[in-house]
């Protein structure tokens, strides 16, 4: 099972973009608005920021 994960995590690697790709997830991303902490309160004074 983990090294079915490696072997997928590696091939990722080879994956390139274009710059077309990279604008168009960017413009996908950019719709999405963002609600809320990224953790909770007690476990955001665990990341050291």
């Amino acid at each position: 099972r983990k090294l079915a994960r490696l072997e997928e995590n590696i091939g990722a690697a080879a994956v390139e973009l274009t710059p077309d790709n990279l604008r168009e997830i960017d413009a996908a991303a950019s719709t999405i608005k963002v609600q809320g902490a990224r953790y909770p309160e007690h476990l955001e004074q665990l990341t050291g920021r």
